[in-house]
């Protein structure tokens, strides 16, 4: 699979942008319910997710009843 072809292949919402897909993918995040074992601070640290991406993803995980870990 293609770097390109990464961001594709997760759960996460184009309105998050293609590049915070990728990286997130690329260091083993692709389904929400992986993102309740690490801190928006931890996200944040990955190259290309920043505020908007984790705001995103945080609404998301609320619609689903999860959130972030502590």
């Amino acid at each position: 699979m293609s770097t390109s072809d990464t961001a594709g292949q997760t759960e996460f919402p184009a309105t998050m942008g293609k590049v915070s897909r990728r990286e997130l993918a690329s260091h083993g995040y692709t389904r929400f319910d992986q993102l309740t074992t690490v801190t928006a601070k931890e996200l944040s640290k990955i190259h290309g997710v920043g505020p908007k991406a984790i705001r995103i993803l945080e609404e998301e995980l609320a619609e689903r009843g999860l959130g972030f870990a502590n």
